[in-house]
């Protein structure tokens, strides 16, 4: 029985920052890719940044490089997501994601590549 749960949003102004944490359980943390997607109204589910089973390989998309950092520790079971210079753009509900692979894939940002979704955190950064 995996559980994914991402904690950490809140209300935030523009050109803050805030640190999304993701905790798993029910699997073996360092056997697994984990990513970070978000929601916002209206829109798709997209993927933002992905990191491969211990950290060396990360990804990001365009509209978050530079600003987010994504890291992990395996010995406590967390990843996190780092958001500087946040914008209201950014304002989404935010997801962990976990696939029992060791690395992210050529299609990583894509929902259907991941397995295990938390339940969600909401982001709003405002004006």
């Amino acid at each position: 029985q995996v559980q994914v749960v991402e904690s950490g949003g809140g209300l935030v102004q523009a050109g803050g920052s805030l640190r999304l944490s993701c905790t798993a359980s029910g699997l073996t943390f360092d056997n697994y890719a984990l990513g970070w997607f978000r929601q916002a109204p209206g829109k798709e589910r997209e993927g933002i940044s992905c990191s491969n089973w211990n950290g060396s390989r990360k990804y990001y998309t365009d509209s978050v490089r530079g600003r987010f950092t994504i890291s992990r520790d395996n010995a406590k079971n967390t990843l996190w997501l780092q958001m500087n210079s946040l914008k209201p753009e950014d304002t989404a509900m935010y997801y962990c994601a976990a696939r029992p692979y060791s690395s992210c894939s050529s299609s990583w940002a894509g929902v259907d590549d991941w397995d295990y979704w938390g339940q969600g955190t909401q982001v709003t950064v405002s004006t």
